[in-house]
Parts: C-alpha cells; sequence; structure tokens
C-alpha cells in the first residue's frame, strides 16, 4: 500500500471516529441546571505568601467573591474572608510577611476602597475618603512601601500616592492635574511613566522625572501606545505601539539618551510585558485571534522558556513568586473555566491546585468554540466565535443568537462562559461576533466604527444573521439578538432599527439613550471624556442631534419583537433609568417584555444567587419566545413572574 492511499485512510479513518465521538455525545447529552452551571467555581488573582507555601486567591465558592488561601502544592482551601454582601478581591500578600492587601466596592458602585488583614486577623480600611475610589498600583521594588491611584482630592482625576507599610502612611508623590493616566513606576520611585489619552484609539505616553519636575514625551507619532514596564536599572522604558503598523508591537526608550529600539513585534497586537522582580525573565501577552498566547523569555539566553502542555487547554495568565522560582498558572479554554496550577521553574514541578468544573457536568458535554470569518454587506470580514450545540443537525434544526461584545472596542474571546455553555447545552447557537471597532484585529478595523455607532457595526450583526441562516443546523426563523453594556445597546439598536431582522433581543444593562449616558459618565472618567466624546459624539453640541438619532429610547414604537431587560441599580456606567425607560416604553406597543432587576449588582452581575436567577430567566424567556417551547396562545403575553418577584424585592 503506497504512503498515500496510507494517509487518505488515516485521515478518513480519524473522521470517522471523530463523527461516531460527536453523535455518541449528542445521544447521551445531558442537559444540566443553571444551578448546576452556577456550581463552577469562579477563582481569580494568586500572590505568593514570601514563604511561598501559599497562595492568596479570590474565589466565589461562597455565592460571592471572597479572599482564600491554598497550598501551593494542593490541598484545601482555607477561607480568610466571610462577606455576604459586597463582593472581596485580593490583591495581594505584603512582600515580607503574610499581611494581606484587597480591595472592595460597594455592591458593585466601582468606588473601590483598599483594605489590609493584619496577621492577627484584623482588618484595617486603609482609604477611608467617602465617595473617593482607590486603585493598588504595585509594591515598590525594596518591599517598604506600595503606591496606589486615588481621586479623593479632585473627583476627576486620579493622584498617585505612596504609602509606607510599616506605619501605613502615606503621601502625595504625583498630582495629576491634567488627566493622566498612570502606567508604571521606575525600581528607585523617581521615574512615573504616564499616558495621556487622545481618543479611543490613540494615547501619548510620558515619562516624569520627580526630581526635576520634568515631563517627556516618548511616542513620536499619534498612535497608541502603552507604557508597560521600566527596566531594573531605571534607564529604559519598555512599551508597546502600534506606530506605522496594524498591531501593536514592543518598543523600547532610553531615557537618559532618548534612543528607541523595537524589542519584539508578532502578526498579533502584543497586549503587554512586564518584567518578574529581579529582570530574570520578560512575560508576554500577545492577543492571537481572541485567544491569550503567553511567552516567557530569559533574559539571560535571549530565548523563550517551554512551558508545560495542557494539551485541550491552553495557558491564559501567569504570575512569578517574588525570587522568581516559582510560577501561578491559569489553564482553560472556551469549553473549560480556568484551573490553577503552580509550576517550579527549575524542578519542572507541577501542581493543579483548583477543578472548578461542577463533578456533575460532564466534560464532553461542553462546547468548543470555533473562529469563523464571513463577509459583511461591503465586504469587511467579521471574524467570529461560533459554538454549535452538540443536539444540533440538518434533522435537528437549532435556534440561534446573536451576541455581541461589550465596549465599544471589546472583543468576543476564546474563553469559558457559563451563560453561553448554559444557553448551548440548551439548545441554542452562539455566534459572538467581533464587529467591526472590536479591538484584537488591527488599527484600522478597531476605527471603523468611529461616530458610526447603529448603524455599519449594526449592519455587521445582521449579516452574522444570515450567516446563521445558512448554516445547515440552525432553524433560520428562530434567530435572536443578546448582548451587555455596548452590546445591549446592539441589542435594542437592532430591535429598533431593524425591526424585523431578530426573532427576539436579550438586552443586558445597554445604553439606551446615549445623551444621557455620555453626560453623566462617572467623574473619574474624566481623562477618558473626550476621548469617548471623539469616538461617540459630544451631547453638549450639534452632535446631540446624532445621538438622538442612534437612540433606541426615542425610537420605541418601532420594536415588534419580544424583548428581556436586565439592570443592576449599582451601575454608575449604565444607570437604571436607561432600563426603567426602555422598558416603559417598548411595553406601549403591547411587546412582551420581561425586566429582571438587581438591587445589589452594578455593571456586571457577580453574585451566585443573581447570576442563577438571571441566566435561568434568560433561558426560560427564550424557551417562550425563541425556541417557543411554551408560548402564550392567541399572542397573549403570559404572566410576568421575573417582574413580580422584582418588585417584591
Amino acid at each position: 500500500m503506497n504512503k498515500l492511499v496510507t494517509l487518505v485512510l488515516l485521515v478518513l479513518f480519524v473522521s470517522c471516529k471523530k463523527e461516531n465521538k460527536t453523535e455518541e455525545v449528542a445521544l447521551n447529552l445531558k442537559e444540566y441546571t443553571i444551578e448546576q452551571f452556577m456550581d463552577n467555581e469562579a477563582v481569580g488573582g494568586g500572590s505568593f505568601s514570601p514563604d511561598k507555601s501559599k497562595l492568596l486567591i479570590s474565589s466565589n465558592r461562597s455565592g460571592i467573591y471572597n479572599m482564600y488561601t491554598v497550598p501551593t502544592s494542593g490541598g484545601d482551601f482555607t477561607p480568610i474572608t466571610a462577606s455576604d454582601s459586597s463582593s472581596v478581591f485580593a490583591i495581594s500578600y505584603f512582600p515580607n510577611d503574610e499581611r494581606m492587601l484587597y480591595r472592595a466596592d460597594g455592591n458593585g458602585d466601582e468606588i473601590f476602597h483598599l483594605y489590609m488583614r493584619d496577621t492577627d486577623g484584623s482588618i484595617s480600611e486603609l482609604t477611608p475618603d467617602e465617595g473617593a475610589r482607590a486603585s493598588f498600583n504595585g509594591w515598590s521594588h525594596d518591599g517598604k512601601s506600595f503606591t496606589y491611584s486615588s481621586n479623593k482630592r479632585d473627583k476627576r482625576f486620579m493622584d498617585v500616592y505612596e504609602m509606607n507599610i510599616e506605619d501605613m502612611t502615606s503621601k502625595l508623590i504625583y498630582q495629576n492635574d491634567e488627566g493622566y493616566n498612570l502606567n508604571a513606576i521606575s525600581s528607585d520611585k523617581n521615574l512615573l511613566a504616564l499616558s495621556k489619552t487622545i481618543n479611543t484609539n490613540d494615547s501619548d505616553i510620558f515619562i516624569y522625572n520627580r526630581t526635576d519636575k520634568s515631563l517627556t514625551k516618548i511616542n513620536e507619532n499619534q498612535s497608541s501606545n502603552f507604557a508597560q514596564d521600566f527596566s531594573l536599572n531605571n534607564e529604559t522604558l519598555y512599551y508597546t505601539t502600534d506606530d506605522g503598523a496594524e498591531f501593536s508591537y514592543v518598543m523600547k526608550y532610553n531615557a537618559t539618551t532618548g534612543e528607541r529600539q523595537k524589542v519584539l513585534e508578532k502578526s498579533w497586537d502584543i497586549t503587554g510585558i512586564y518584567f518578574t522582580h529581579n529582570e530574570k525573565y520578560m512575560v508576554s501577552y500577545i492577543n492571537e485571534d481572541a485567544k491569550n498566547v503567553i511567552e516567557i523569555l530569559d533574559m539571560a539566553s535571549g530565548k523563550n522558556i517551554e512551558l508545560p502542555d495542557f494539551k485541550n487547554g491552553s495557558i491564559t495568565s501567569v504570575g512569578f513568586s517574588r525570587d522568581e522560582t516559582m510560577m501561578r498558572m491559569y489553564v482553560g479554554g472556551s469549553n473549560s473555566p480556568s484551573n490553577l496550577f503552580t509550576y517550579n521553574l527549575a524542578t519542572k514541578e507541577q501542581h493543579q491546585l483548583t477543578d472548578v468544573l461542577n463533578k456533575d457536568i460532564d466534560a464532553e458535554h461542553l462546547v468548543t468554540a470555533k473562529v469563523i470569518r464571513y463577509k459583511s454587506f461591503d465586504g469587511v470580514e467579521i471574524p467570529s466565535i461560533y459554538y454549535l450545540p452538540h443536539q444540533a443537525s440538518v434533522k435537528n434544526k437549532v435556534p440561534a443568537l446573536v451576541l455581541v461584545h461589550g465596549g465599544p472596542g471589546g472583543q468576543s474571546r476564546q474563553n469559558f462562559r457559563s451563560l453561553v455553555q448554559y444557553l448551548v447545552n440548551h439548545g441554542y447557537a452562539i455566534l459572538a461576533v467581533n464587529n467591526r471597532g472590536s479591538s484584537g484585529y488591527g488599527k484600522t478595523f478597531f476605527q471603523m466604527d468611529d461616530l458610526n455607532h447603529g448603524e455599519k457595526d449594526l449592519q455587521d450583526c445582521v449579516e452574522g444573521k444570515k450567516w446563521l441562516a445558512l448554516q445547515p443546523e440552525i432553524d433560520a426563523s428562530k434567530i435572536g439578538i443578546m448582548g451587555g453594556s455596548y452590546g445591549g445597546y446592539m441589542t435594542m439598536a437592532a430591535l429598533t432599527y431593524t425591526p424585523e431582522e431578530f426573532a427576539v433581543g436579550v438586552n443586558i444593562y445597554g445604553v439606551t439613550n446615549w445623551i444621557r449616558t455620555l453626560k453623566s459618565i462617572p467623574p473619574w472618567w474624566e481623562s477618558f471624556k473626550d476621548a469617548l466624546y471623539k469616538e461617540l459624539g459630544n451631547p453638549h453640541t450639534a452632535d446631540s442631534i446624532r445621538l438622538h438619532k442612534i437612540s433606541p429610547l426615542f425610537h420605541t414604537d418601532k420594536v415588534t419583537k419580544p424583548l428581556i431587560v436586565l439592570q443592576g441599580a449599582k451601575d454608575p456606567r449604565v444607570l437604571q433609568v436607561e432600563s426603567d425607560e426602555i422598558v416603559a416604553g417598548v411595553r406601549k406597543n403591547g411587546v412582551p417584555v420581561e425586566y429582571v432587576l438587581f438591587e445589589d449588582e452594578g455593571h456586571g452581575f457577580v453574585k451566585k444567587e443573581n447570576q442563577i436567577k438571571a441566566y435561568s430567566s434568560i433561558l426560560k424567556f427564550l424557551d417562550t419566545y425563541l425556541k417557543k417551547e411554551n408560548a402564550p396562545i392567541d399572542g397573549e403575553i403570559p404572566v410576568k413572574e421575573i417582574e413580580a418577584e422584582t418588585a417584591k424585592q
């Protein structure tokens, strides 16, 4: 038998084996409850204790996020906090002792404060200023202090403070009167890398010298520039830029000579780099077709180190111990929530610390995302992430949803999302579109929706629906649209401006009145406000005419398809009134509308109890109005159990 025939037979064998496996999964597929999906655990962070025996992490196993420790060799979680209201997010162990730093806000209002848990278990609020938000910037190289940003002096601007960790006193080290953003600080604490937003595409970067008070612009041309890290000797700033290119690459700038040099370039955006504590390694994150690829450069050899191979999963993030001997890794994929591992760089020993997928769920019943591309109305290629249910076939066509990400300028990525897998498991195909204006596909593509929202980007979503309708496993008459934040806006824009395209809409805290939203942005977004105005329009000028035109709230009379709206009352970005008014407006048309309001959530639902209610409400709505398993008789609107429950709160 010649080699070609052997190869063909092998391909056919593998193909048939894969097909039979798919059919077997479809025949034995279980539909899981939302409680089972939400019993998956979400874990984040991972700071090594000084002796490297433990990691400090955040987990939602209690129903909301709290702080825990876990042995680096594996073992039980030890709860450190037990909040039952506001979520607690771990930041870090202190460099030389087991004090812990964490942050919390007021049920999603995004006014974060910093807290310290001492070794005796006592809690101290380090940034108690009422109404002011604080964000941790990083530890000093000598481990004696940390810097943080706060808008306590002026709610519009984030000043930079240094806090001494011996007596927990702080001092102002940079007064921010111009709306700069802090990106990095040199190890001697003398140089601050600052960025200034020009528009949503471009920003300038500067080095501020605390000694001589000088401010030096680093980038030569208008482009997207972000300072990443200083070299250990304080001489060189590393930054990413897309100057003269479609994708961001890494440059370095010598603060003494002014010399610039390209360091690293890929065929995708390099989204960030940093050095480990003593500059033994440089870690790079590459956004490769909506998926993280991580490279770790050994600075001495100039070669990338070999990372563990997880076969069906990929390493999504890493962090290092202060002595650079150990690494923690998150490993997951579109069909698997990320698990936490530790890895000894010398011995190559690794330990899996979590197994976050609920034991009741068979991993084979989850769906692996597939990257597809389709041509939009004008020939622009639209990259998207496609989830096809196991039970879908030519003989068993399934309903589908176009899913739109947040932003503007966000990106649907190849990562695990409980809501997506829950809906796919219950027989809904999902096409997560990266419409024009999405990040990750070059700056030309990113800029395509500037001053064009609700128009060409909406048409990209409509073309996504048309692509779905051509797939043999999809019921072309049952395609809806869903999204959160900007994606929620796109949902309402679709139901308003293309009222016959989509069968239903799922609006998750979506903008419906751009004029009000742009006038009421949080004060701490002051440095970004002008950039938003340049992309979307200035509500205080003649731009308001166009903003009125593209705001669904003023055109609710056009909505004819069933709608569900979900909203957090504490949301500082998309105010509750946005959802209140869109619901009232659409109801005047006699259109079925369901409204789910959470009094203790903000811009995103983080509490398991609320996620369960939100996601089960979405599925029930879709089964009723899209799949139509429990469709109302003769157009009668069913009793709004969800609203009644909300009214009781």
